[in-house]
């Protein structure tokens, strides 16, 4: 099915079309933080952001589309919020797993978790519109993380391995705080994962 040109933005170019996608998303974002996501209804939604459905359908093809785009981008804030604490005074890779931790399973931020594994298991169910999810789900975090962990003083293979089994574990427990709401046992076993990234560098290497 062809998508059809914008109802009201169709003598815009590709780039104005794509900011007005972009700040489209940041409005609705921005909304279902403040709000939550509930049943989303998409003229609601649009209602609330001061758009319409029609705006929304044209830059996302469906309400799934929206949706799928919605963990896209809670995915990207996150990845800047690790970038902006490795900064920080005195972070060392464990205390910056323990920021992040905290960050992440922010009970404020379960509507999105949840959403997140729901689209991850529809995308592994091989469903089109989840599909986009699989791009870079895992390799956008690992470079990071690993390149973080080289700085370090970690061997690029090491690096690598430690930043998957980190991401591995904290989406494993994230999932496990939603099912189980034991947020002290999800929290010792954060703890017990993170001494990973306190064991001693191999001998020869150097923070780089």
């Amino acid at each position: 099915m062809t998508r059809q040109g914008p109802p009201s933005d169709s003598g815009q170019d590709g780039a104005q079309d794509g900011a007005g996608r972009q700040r489209l998303l940041g409005d609705v974002l921005a909304h279902l933080v403040e709000h939550g996501i509930g049943d989303l209804s998409l003229r609601q939604l649009a209602a609330a952001v001061g758009s319409s459905h029609r705006m929304i359908i044209y830059h996302f093809g469906s309400r799934d589309g929206l949706l799928v785009e919605i963990v896209r981008a809670m995915e990207k804030q996150q990845r800047a919020a690790f970038a902006a604490m490795q900064s920080e005074p005195a972070t060392s890779a464990v205390e910056l797993g323990r920021r992040m931790w905290r960050r992440l399973s922010d009970p404020a931020l379960a509507p999105f978790e949840r959403l997140f594994f729901e689209i991850y298991g529809q995308a592994l169910q091989g469903r089109a519109y989840a599909q986009p999810l699989l791009d870079g789900v895992v390799e956008d975090w690992l470079g990071p993380v690993a390149e973080y962990l080289i700085r370090e003083g970690r061997e690029p293979a090491e690096a690598r391995a430690q930043a998957r089994l980190g991401l591995a574990a904290t989406r494993g427990l994230l999932l496990d705080l939603l099912a189980t709401g034991d947020r002290a046992g999800v929290d010792l076993a954060m703890e017990q994962m993170l001494t990973v990234f306190a064991a001693p560098s191999p001998p020869g290497s150097t923070p780089g």
